[in-house]
């Protein structure tokens, strides 16, 4: 399997590189890499907006990582994430890919080990779910890969969803981390608060 994450964009409402803040003492960024390592043969790393600092980061990371992780950069980032998502997306080689959301450093180890337990050949897209609300992050397999590959940039993964062809499986959770949505700086204190009470 492969995973993709995605450290292109501006987080414009952040103010900061969600790739770099930190939970548990670890940069988001980091936190998902090692959990990724776990699962995947290939992790790949979008990078756009302030590239630089995400590689300088990256290279700082233990050699087990590392050799693992393959980094893209989208010259097109400002259009939108589908463009970052396409990009890193020509460059998986695996059955299924696991996207991953880069403001979602708190999922547990368990989560990723049971939700990979899903996959399942009849189906090509399969994403969490809670109490009937849909989460990330999300699996799919070659056929969802070319269709978003093949789609015009300004397209979005929802309108992908939406096609007859592709067969989702929703998988009913009780980890209600697949919420997780750091967009502005009192998201990410609530994450923090969280963390201190865990």
């Amino acid at each position: 399997m492969n995973g993709i994450i995605i450290t292109a964009g501006l987080s414009s409402r952040m103010g900061e590189l969600k790739a770099l803040l930190k939970y548990n003492d670890k940069s988001f960024l980091l936190n998902i890499v090692i959990k990724l390592e776990k699962i995947c043969s290939k992790i790949i790393i979008v990078t756009g907006y302030r590239k630089d600092e995400i590689e300088n980061h990256i290279s700082n990371f233990d050699q087990k990582y590392k050799s693992k992780i393959e980094i893209v950069y989208n010259p097109n980032y400002e259009l939108g994430m589908f463009t970052s998502l396409k990009k890193g997306l020509q460059l998986c080689k695996s059955d299924w890919i696991i996207y991953h959301f880069i403001d979602q450093p708190n999922l547990p180890n368990e989560f990723y080990s049971d939700f990979i337990n899903q996959k399942n050949k009849s189906y090509n897209w399969i994403q969490p779910i809670n109490k009937g609300r849909k989460g990330h992050p999300i699996l799919f397999d070659k056929k969802v890969v070319k269709k978003i590959i093949d789609s015009e940039d300004n397209s979005t993964l929802r309108i992908i969803s939406k096609s007859n062809e592709i067969n989702k499986y929703f998988y009913d959770c009780d980890y209600k981390e697949i919420f997780t949505d750091i967009d502005t700086t009192n998201d990410y204190e609530k994450l923090k608060r969280e963390e201190n009470e865990n």
